[in-house]
């Protein structure tokens, strides 16, 4: 099973997917490790990514994806996934059963405040065209980023049927 955790940044899809991590084991990928710099530097001056821009970073994610797949490897993959196309290039050629969107969560006043107050190429000032661009999934399992990280995990677990494989302190 493969896991991708959307949403727009600073809605807590980092903070639910290491958390994710920490109840299964499985392996791990954030999506932004994966962005050119020269798509950093632009979001960096505040300058949103076009549809243009993001194609090359969705073709590698989805190459991530497909591997961890061919493998039969679980995994969790954070990733804005803001639009519809960008979540069916990530996901193409792969069977439905394969994984499984999750949508955070939170009201733009909390994701302002997260984003001011930490030390990321996107700024708080893009939070509204990354608002803009956001096309509610229709089948993600959505997630309040307001919920502590573990309570959201186990949730998210349940809800799929996915086994803890540790406990947390």
């Amino acid at each position: 099973m493969i896991l991708i955790v959307m949403g727009v940044s600073g809605s807590g899809k980092t903070t639910l997917a290491q958390m994710l991590v920490k109840l299964t084991g499985w392996q791990f990928a954030e999506g932004d490790d994966y962005h050119s710099e020269a798509n950093r530097q632009k979001m960096h001056s505040g300058i949103p990514l076009t549809d243009e821009d993001r194609a090359p970073w969705l073709a590698t994610l989805h190459e991530l994806i497909s591997k961890w797949h061919l493998r039969g490897e679980d995994g969790i993959l954070t990733c804005s996934a803001l639009k519809q196309t960008y979540r069916e290039t990530l996901t193409a050629d792969l069977p439905i059963e394969a994984y499984r969107f999750i949508l955070t969560e939170a009201p733009k006043e909390v994701i302002s405040q997260r984003m001011h107050a930490r030390h990321h190429f996107m700024p708080a000032e893009l939070l509204d065209s990354q608002i803009a661009t956001l096309e509610l999934p229709a089948n993600a399992l959505r997630v309040s980023a307001l919920e502590p990280p573990e309570v959201a995990g186990r949730k998210v677990l349940e809800t799929l049927g996915i086994a803890t494989s540790t406990t947390t302190n």
